[in-house]
């Protein structure tokens, strides 16, 4: 039980660290990396106190180097999704009864775990598994994830102290109590913080969870399933089963304990789970919360008097950190017809400059693509722009997987304001670019705006602070993180909450009060000191 009104400690953005030549976390990142790539990892699925090995072995490899075999994880099946649930429902009593500094302090120390004795080997796990370059790594296995943990902490602080106002004779409170049933963490490949996030922030505010992982992304999440057991989380609080979407879907989404979903992934799934939801809603206790982030098609849109070179760093690195494989990442860009050549000019200078390859070698700003199914969807985009007289191949356009996952950084010059890759979602090294007449600012908010049916983030450039707002006014639906004079990507937690609405999700705000807060169902309680012994109101005298 509590025994106390408890101050949690101050949650600070964890420092980034520089891994520049000669520093302590370099050599130590390189290390973990020569370990890492002579250590075949076993990878089991976690469900309650077991590690379940199915025997069905399937093997896990770099993106940039897909002949090396970095481990194995034990794919499951349905009934291993049946036992996770078993699992979650089994521990939930006592989950959610132990007292919330409790919890709290599991995640706290989960935190300290990754930004200290874990964090050159978690760095390691994310740069080979998902191909990231020591920066991507640290900004997102390391950092965004620990601030996840210590930040959520302090939300969840903040929620339990909201409380209602009593009245004489009277005391009225509330209890935030965690979902009736099991919650379903649905986790992408591309970011180490989110598949992290997604199953600890309903498990901290006292629900049980069933994960399932990216295949992409097991190797990963099996180490951050380990730290979070060193943490002390109990067995069963969260369970890490490897089975297909469809079969964890067609167990869980029948099941009446199923009481939320916790998502980040591609919009076609996200709208196929909640038709299915819909469809089963009968079925449930409860109704289902549904909070998913599922994407965007992220712009850039630059007025006539933005700076030609801030808006194509912007664009490189917008577009092209992390392979353009983040839901935020710049994918169209709309550039007035007097900035075009100094911008275009740019880019290419950067263009030429990035180094492409694997991530041993960290002066490569560029890495290999998630997996052969991305490469080979990207590749169609790329070879229909080059057979297209509307489009211009600026930089790039290249590809070849015969080693690794590699397509070039590649930008794009579109006549037509509607062609494909202006208004699809691509999740890859490609940006299009429109040029429109400089004195059409306002027809081309309107264009962006209309263009596609995502609104997660999108950056407006100009040193004309009419034209910036003017461009916060009408694309104020176009993005839920828009930026003024900087790159589409990068929030930060505690600083820049994330998420966006339309076909780009719930809105939920990662990294926020608000997203912890879907987590909880409410009781009021109001208790009456001394209640009344006479039915009759004095108005009857």
């Amino acid at each position: 039980m509590a025994t106390g009104f408890f101050n949690v400690p101050i949650p600070k953005n964890e420092l980034v660290l520089s891994y520049a030549p000669g520093s302590p976390e370099r050599d130590d990142l390189l290390n973990a990396i020569a370990e890492a790539r002579v250590t075949e990892v076993d990878a089991p699925m976690y469900i309650g106190g077991e590690e379940v090995r199915s025997g069905r072995k399937v093997a896990m490899h770099p993106p940039h180097d897909h002949q090396h075999v970095l481990g194995y994880f034990h794919a499951g099946d349905a009934s291993h999704v049946k036992q996770a649930i078993n699992a979650a429902l089994s521990a939930k009593e006592m989950w959610a009864n132990m007292s919330w500094e409790h919890r709290a302090s599991i995640f706290l120390r989960a935190a300290d775990l990754i930004s200290g004795p874990y964090r050159a080997k978690l760095n390691a796990a994310t740069m080979l598994a998902q191909s990231k370059n020591p920066y991507q790594a640290e900004i997102d296995a390391v950092c965004e994830l620990v601030d996840f943990f210590r930040f959520n902490v302090q939300f969840m602080s903040e929620i339990y102290a909201e409380q209602p106002e009593s009245s004489p004779g009277v005391w009225n409170r509330v209890e935030h109590r965690p979902l009736e049933g099991f919650v379903f963490a649905l986790t992408p490949f591309n970011f180490a913080s989110i598949a992290g996030n997604l199953p600890t922030a309903p498990a901290l505010m006292g629900n049980t969870v069933v994960w399932k992982s990216a295949n992409s992304a097991i190797y990963t999440a099996n180490l951050l399933m380990q730290i979070f057991r060193e943490a002390g989380l109990p067995d069963g609080v969260i369970n890490l089963i490897y089975v297909s979407g469809p079969v964890a879907g067609d167990v869980i989404f029948k099941h009446p304990d199923f009481a939320g979903i916790h998502y980040t992934g591609s919009t076609g799934v996200f709208q196929h789970i909640w038709k299915t939801i819909g469809e089963n809603i009968a079925t449930f206790k409860t109704y289902p919360r549904i909070v998913g982030e599922t994407g965007g098609k992220d712009f850039i849109i630059a007025h006539r008097s933005a700076d030609p070179k801030v808006v194509a760093t912007a664009i490189t690195r917008g577009a092209f950190e992390y392979q353009g494989q983040k839901c935020s990442a710049a994918s169209r860009a709309y550039i007035p017809d007097n900035l075009w050549d100094d911008v275009k000019g740019y880019i290419l200078d950067d263009i030429n400059d990035i180094k492409m390859g694997g991530i041993e070698d960290f002066s490569n700003f560029f890495n290999a693509i998630i997996d052969e199914k991305a490469f080979d969807s990207i590749s169609v985009y790329l070879e229909g722009a080059k057979s297209d007289d509307q489009v211009e191949v600026i930089a790039g356009g290249n590809c070849d997987k015969t080693t690794g996952y590699f397509i070039e950084p590649t930008v794009l010059l579109t006549k037509d304001p509607q062609y494909i890759t202006m208004c699809e979602e691509i999740f890859g090294p490609v940006i299009t670019v429109y040029v429109y007449k400089a004195d059409e600012f306002e027809e081309t908010l309107k264009l962006v705006d209309r263009t596609s049916p995502y609104a997660l983030t999108g950056a407006v450039f100009s040193l004309d602070r009419n034209a910036a707002e003017r461009a916060s006014q009408v694309l104020v639906n176009a993005a839920g993180n828009f930026y003024i004079n900087d790159k589409p990507t990068g929030a930060v937690v505690g600083q820049q909450p994330f998420g966006g609405a339309r076909a780009s999700g719930t809105n939920d705000k990662a990294g926020s009060k608000l997203n912890l807060q879907r987590w909880v169902s409410q009781r009021t309680i109001k208790e009456t000191f001394v209640p009344p012994t006479d039915y009759r109101y004095p108005f009857m005298e």
